[in-house]
């Protein structure tokens, strides 16, 4: 089984500065437009499904498509992240963690769009809730 990656402050810090916050701005970009997707064909199934309504018109297959392509964009996006070490926690706020060690334990450097920097962790069993300050 391959080690998993452990990340200094500075390194996350720096990994997440030259490459990571860009793609996870674009990771909650994307999974709104895909939360929006999502809403719209619901309700196109349930209004064509009431009427017994073909599912192969063209309004409904570009919908299909969207659909998938905002998922396949949202997957690819995650396993850019996970290529890197990194664990996508929430999508939606754009929540990422590095594993790291912070006073001799397994411990979660913990982000999310909006911060300015790495400024938490947490405990991998505490989670989000479990934040603590760095200093």
């Amino acid at each position: 089984m391959e080690q998993e990656r452990r990340f200094t402050l500075e390194e996350a810090q720096h990994l997440l500065d030259s490459e990571l916050r860009a793609l996870a701005e674009r990771m909650v970009q994307e999974r709104a437009k895909s939360r929006d997707l999502e809403a719209r064909w619901r309700k196109l199934v349930i209004a064509i499904g009431s009427n017994g309504g073909n599912m192969e018109r063209p309004e409904v297959r570009d919908l299909r498509a969207a659909v998938e392509g905002s998922h396949a964009e949202l997957r690819e996006i995650v396993a850019r992240f996970t290529d890197q070490g990194v664990q996508v926690k929430d999508m939606d706020r754009g929540l990422i963690d590095f594993p790291a060690q912070v006073e001799g334990q397994e411990a979660l450097l913990c982000w999310h769009v909006g911060e300015e920097r790495i400024a938490f962790w947490h405990s991998p069993e505490e989670g989000f809730a479990g934040r603590k300050p760095l200093e």
